[in-house]
């Protein structure tokens, strides 16, 4: 049975994809900064059979919470097949690039791009333990640099009211393709789930966490797809490839 930690699995896109996953034979840590939150959402899927999961608690913002989760993970299994760095924060709005402070920056990159960065560095020895490891880091098409140059962009009018997210999701997608040149037996992928309702975007969207956790299963399930590559079905270019 494939092993996958998923963290802020307790809602949104993160708890979509952990059913979608144990339906389909996984096994799902789910990463939870709240102890409560969790428990909730772990009864909720033991009430639909889904039984096969289990609580990892971890604020990924914390050095301290992240090395202590991935002590008692490793005291539960000695492997991972896949993470999910689905965690993230917009920051408050709007954001412009003349108004938005460092201190809006440090908060919104301490989780966006620290956290991912933190989880990752302390989980790849389990990763490396499978035979096939798996990253997923969850971007978004605001992060595109040529999306952002381009008029026709049906988010071109809002994109500069989310900069200082835009810029950290830019800084993921780096941060990935380094990790994917450096990690030559992963696959390592980002994917933008599109504009989906969920808590982030105040519930309102085009899509539902189910739609967004069908992208993420199937590139999990699909080794067919490249390592490095910017998957989404949102940017509206006719393929699902995000352009960088």
């Amino acid at each position: 049975m494939k092993k996958v930690l998923i963290t802020g699995a307790n809602k949104g896109i993160g708890f979509a994809t952990a059913r979608q996953l144990l339906q389909r034979g996984f096994y799902v840590y789910l990463g939870c900064r709240s102890q409560e939150r969790g428990l909730e959402a772990l009864q909720l899927l033991q009430s639909e059979g889904l039984t096969h999961s289990e609580i990892v608690q971890i604020d990924i913002t914390q050095d301290e919470s992240v090395k202590d989760a991935r002590i008692r993970l490793g005291k539960k299994t000695d492997k991972l097949d896949v993470l999910i760095n689905n965690v993230g924060i917009t920051g408050n709005m709007p954001q412009d690039a003349l108004r938005a402070t460092v201190s809006e920056f440090e908060e919104v990159f301490n989780t966006n791009l620290y956290g991912t960065l933190r989880v990752i560095q302390s989980f790849t020895d389990l990763l490396e333990r499978s035979q096939e490891p798996h990253i997923i880091n969850i971007s978004s098409s605001i992060g595109s640099l040529t999306l952002h140059n381009d008029t026709r962009w049906k988010y071109y009018e809002n994109a500069n009211l989310f900069m200082v997210y835009a810029v950290s999701k830019a800084a993921l997608n780096m941060y990935s393709i380094s990790l994917a040149n450096q990690l030559p037996k992963f696959r390592v992928h980002l994917i933008d789930p599109g504009f989906i309702k969920t808590d982030l975007t105040n519930n309102q969207g085009t899509g539902t966490p189910e739609q967004a956790a069908t992208t993420i299963v199937h590139t999990v399930l699909d080794k067919n797809v490249p390592t490095g590559k910017f998957i989404s079905e949102d940017h509206g270019s006719g393929t699902n490839e995000c352009p960088w």
